[in-house]
């Protein structure tokens, strides 16, 4: 009877096991495969060069260093900030029905617009001249506070960090789905044991909301690993390198330098920091394992 069950398993596991091989295992093979050989469009021969691009990444290349470093601050700011605000707002709609269906609907906006017309709306908003920002710090009567937000080297990196503040509100909708999952017994209990509401929330909601929230954290950092279009739409990685992401470095060595072989030592670097990212998520959360 098990290998009868196992093989009904099998069966039903295949399609999916061919399609992830087939779309995910084998690419990521060769790009890992690749990185360590010199190829380019004016080398005719891909030749074997060992860690050399692994190592002129980390020794010699600025450029890469900068798009590291700005990558894992945002991964860092994705996962802690943004959830963190998620959760807040959730936490605070939980007891107010009528507010978080309305609140649910205006948050999904930013996800059912495309990247590159949310790039364009953000462009404009951030516009020096006619952008929303500048005209309230106007009508505050603070005009010393106007910048070029987004072509600024003092505030580029801060303003490409905001445009992505409206994605917690996905993180609030899938917290306050987990919320309204819990039973209402528990907090009757908590009631009679003469819990504040306050007190319920911090010791009875926040306690089960660890996997959702373990959830949001590895969807938000993830994330940060692939953000490419906000970046090249807006301000291109610049001035400078001060808003360049990894995704977009590699982008640009691929196809504008033509340097495909250490384009896939980016990508390979990617997949590591992935990698590593999931583990120490799952790690500290624990994931799949529930309390109720």
């Amino acid at each position: 009877m098990d290998k009868k069950r196992n093989l009904y398993i099998a069966i039903f596991l295949m399609p999916a096991i061919i399609i992830f091989v087939i779309i995910y295992l084998i690419p990521v093979y060769n790009v890992i495969t690749t990185s360590f050989l010199e190829w380019n469009l004016f080398v005719g021969d891909k030749t074997f060069i060992g860690l050399d691009n692994y190592i002129n990444a980390f020794t010699n290349d600025s450029l890469f260093m900068a798009s590291l470093k700005n990558t894992l601050i945002w991964v860092v700011l994705q996962g802690t900030f943004h959830v963190g605000l998620g959760t807040m707002v959730a936490l605070f709609l939980a007891d107010k029905p009528k507010m978080w269906k309305f609140m649910r609907v205006s948050y999904m906006l930013p996800n059912m617009i495309s990247g590159a017309a949310f790039a364009i709306i953000l462009l404009n908003i951030y516009n020096p001249e006619i952008g929303l920002i500048n005209q309230f710090i106007s009508f505050l009567g603070v005009e010393n506070f106007q910048q070029n937000w987004f072509f600024d080297t003092s505030t580029a990196f801060f303003a490409v960090t905001m445009t992505w503040l409206p994605y917690a509100g996905l993180v609030a909708i899938l917290v306050l789905a987990e919320i309204m999952s819990i039973p209402t017994s528990l907090y009757e209990a908590a009631a009679i044991a003469g819990a504040t509401k306050f007190q319920q929330k911090l010791y009875v909601t926040l306690p089960l909301l660890k996997n959702i929230i373990g959830t949001c954290v590895l969807i938000s950092a993830t994330s940060m690993l692939k953000e490419f279009e906000h970046i090249y739409l807006t301000t291109n990685g610049g001035p400078g390198s001060t808003t360049l992401s990894l995704p977009l470095y590699l982008y640009k060595t691929a196809l504008i330098e033509n340097n495909y072989a250490y384009a896939n030592t980016m990508g390979t670097i990617l997949v590591i920091i992935g990698f590593l990212i999931i583990f120490v998520i799952n790690k500290l959360f624990v994931l799949g394992h529930s309390d109720r």
